[in-house]
């Protein structure tokens, strides 16, 4: 099918899509794990740093789709804690695309953009500036997009039970007494995605159907949504079926 006829079909595909989805039943947490950059380019025939480019370049489409169907609060896996063992050559360029698609979502007005990840392994100039751009962005009344960063599930439940101990120690409680009352709150009250709701759904790009550590405490209990295309490639279409499929399910939580 020639190009031109392919993208008018998407659009109506798309169209009817959005316009049969139910509203009522739209997750108001999404989490994705932006998955396929470096596959992509290499299917292209470019580099890793144009994959990530051509990802980034999305993030902010998938903001926008989000926005218009009334999910409240999204969270974008952009950079594990793996991530950052990478040579430097390929590193430091993938640290300055996320620095600057979280600098255009900020420049929106539209979006809260509130880093999610262990900030202290990032260059400090990295650091700061997400904790800025946090705070410059949080009174705005559009969803929030969790920029995670530097992220790992293991080293964020890690970081709170740490959190946690330091908080109980200044109090002077003993180690004893924090046994006997620990329960799940405590913890969910120390992670990064503190005071905000768990996922709803979780999108995977790129075919792998594994969570690798997303969201590891956060996710018990969403609801799974894997793709085959590379991020790059991820379509608002591609979007929707996730979002249609998410409505056909029946949520247990466990049950």
């Amino acid at each position: 099918m020639p190009v031109g006829l392919r993208q008018v079909a998407y659009g109506l595909y798309e169209r009817r899509l959005l316009r049969r989805l139910d509203l009522t039943a739209v997750p108001h947490h999404v989490g994705v794990i932006v998955d396929g950059n470096r596959r992509w380019a290499k299917a292209s025939g470019t580099d890793s740093r144009a994959g990530h480019a051509a990802g980034a370049d999305n993030v902010e489409r998938l903001l926008g789709w989000c926005e218009e169907v009334g999910v409240e609060l999204v969270t974008l896996w952009l950079l594990s804690t793996d991530n950052l063992n990478r040579p430097e050559a390929e590193l430091s360029p993938l640290l300055g695309i996320i620095e600057d698609v979280t600098e255009r979502i900020a420049a929106t007005g539209r979006w809260h953009v509130h880093p999610v990840g262990a900030l202290d392994l990032l260059p400090v100039a990295t650091a700061r500036r997400l904790k800025e751009l946090d705070e410059i962005t949080s009174r705005g009344k559009g969803l929030t997009a969790n920029a995670a960063i530097g992220y790992g599930g293991r080293r964020e439940i890690a970081d709170a039970v740490r959190s946690l101990l330091h908080e109980h120690a200044a109090k002077g409680t003993s180690i004893e007494e924090l046994a006997e009352i620990l329960d799940v709150e405590h913890i969910s009250e120390h992670l990064y995605t503190r005071g905000q709701p768990d996922p709803d759904l979780v999108i995977r790009t790129s075919g792998e159907q594994r969570l690798s550590g997303f969201l590891l405490w956060q996710s018990a209990h969403s609801e799974f949504y894997f793709c085959e295309a590379f991020w790059p490639d991820f379509r608002k279409v591609d979007f929707l079926r996730a979002l249609r499929a998410y409505a056909q399910r029946q949520r247990r939580f466990g049950g």
